[in-house]
């Protein structure tokens, strides 16, 4: 079963540190938090949704439980609102670079086979998390 390392660090004395440090804090969580955790926040979705969720609810102060640069990004669209960002970096996402995927775009190089046995599940995953937003 796949997991998010960075998603998984996340607990809901987290979330309630969280919302004794900053009242009337909105939490947004990812999906691939901890059940404990989505059920203790006020919406959880991809990142994509949770950026969604904030351009719409537009909260005073949010937090959004998932990747510390995504909510950067998202920080960035709304420079109006306050983000509070408990930073859970993802050492796997940091060893990706421009530079890196230039390279291999330019010589499709790194190419990942995937038995098709395996591709068919791969494939209802990828749809669903793609369906999911």
């Amino acid at each position: 079963k796949g997991h998010c390392e960075v998603h998984e660090r996340f607990t809901p004395e987290d979330i309630r540190s969280l919302r004794e440090s900053h009242p009337g804090i909105i939490v947004l969580a990812h999906p691939e938090c901890p059940p404990e955790v989505v059920a203790e926040c006020d919406f959880s979705g991809s990142t994509a949704a949770m950026a969604d969720y904030v351009g719409k609810e537009r909260p005073a102060r949010v937090v959004l439980l998932t990747e510390c640069s995504m909510s950067d990004n998202v920080a960035l669209q709304y420079p109006d609102l306050e983000f509070v960002r408990p930073c859970n970096l993802c050492p796997h996402m940091k060893r990706i670079t421009l530079p890196k995927i230039r390279r291999a775009l330019e010589t499709m190089s790194h190419e990942v086979t995937v038995p098709p046995e395996i591709a068919v599940k791969a494939r209802r995953s990828v749809e669903c998390m793609l369906a999911f937003g």
